[in-house]
């Protein structure tokens, strides 16, 4: 497989080219990459630092040192990955903000909002029943399969992705409804439009097109994108698939759900990660104070 292939089937459009663009980069500036140990990668992003001044140029750039590693110990070629203990001190802070994520009853406005095209009526409330009560990121939701799904047991298996770990979870019952009728009546007439050209690519995803293509990571966010817009909050604070996914997690651990449980729920391969999530009423509070009343 190659790079572009990796980067193509494990992250969206966007991400997928950007990562690219900056492996491209390192390679060509780095002609023993492939063969490249710790001390020499850090040497490389000691030298980043004398051509660029903020922290977060450095730390996209070395998160994609890090992938090109990782694809590397995916084809067999390096059995470790030199880069992925390299941690910035300056990097950007990535606090969660827990004051301008979404409450439980929020959330589930948005799986009631009248659709504009009716016939994707029950493919939009499956996709966004996925990040409103499973969590998911696009890119998970991008590979499910329809063999994911037991509507039997009402359970969904998530793959693992580089990111995150694999898991079942369990569907909320209003789901079952929703991805039966989906699955058996709107799903197989969205296939049904899709062009000669494309054969039986795609068929096994769960997530289809209006042209009965499977949807990105990218197509996916693009559609919480939409639904942002149009709904009661109106983008005003911040509604995607990451605050979404936060504000689910984020909300199982304010209602008293243990951390290791909210680990395995979200697939973080870290307690540290979930960690993140959990606040005190008195730091949150101070969050929002800071962002609506600063002092000058």
């Amino acid at each position: 497989m190659s790079i572009d292939d990796y980067l193509q089937q494990h992250y969206s459009g966007e991400t997928a080219k950007a990562y690219g663009r900056e492996i491209k980069i390192y390679l060509n500036n780095f002609k023993e990459a492939e063969k490249a140990n710790y001390k020499e990668i850090v040497y490389y992003v000691g030298l980043l630092r004398s051509r660029y001044s903020k922290a977060s140029t450095i730390s996209r750039i070395l998160s994609s040192i890090k992938v090109y590693y990782d694809y590397l110990c995916s084809e067999s070629i390096r059995n470790d990955n030199p880069a992925r203990a390299i941690q910035l001190k300056d990097r950007p802070g990535k606090d969660i903000q827990l004051q301008d994520l979404f409450t439980t009853e929020e959330l589930a406005i948005l799986l009631h909002r009248k659709e504009r095209y009716g016939h994707l009526d029950y493919r939009n409330k499956v996709l966004i029943s996925l990040f409103i009560y499973q969590g998911l990121h696009p890119q998970e939701a991008q590979f499910l399969i329809v063999e994911n799904i037991d509507l039997k047991q009402g359970t969904i298996y998530i793959k693992a992705t580089p990111k995150n770990n694999s898991r079942t979870l369990q569907l909320k019952p209003n789901q079952i409804l929703l991805f039966h009728h989906y699955i058996t009546e709107t799903r197989p007439k969205l296939l049904a439009a899709k062009s000669p050209s494309f054969g039986g690519v795609g068929e096994a995803f769960l997530l289809v097109s209006i042209r009965g293509h499977p949807m990105s990571g990218g197509d996916i966010t693009k559609h919480i994108k939409r639904l942002a817009k149009t709904s009661p909050f109106g983008g005003s604070r911040g509604l995607n698939a990451q605050t979404i996914r936060q504000s689910v997690i984020s909300n199982l651990l304010k209602e008293g759900h243990d951390i290791s449980l909210v680990q395995a729920f979200a697939g973080h391969k870290y307690p540290s990660t979930t960690g993140k999530y959990k606040q005190d009423e008195v730091a949150t509070l101070q969050a929002a104070v800071n962002k609506y009343h600063p002092l000058r």
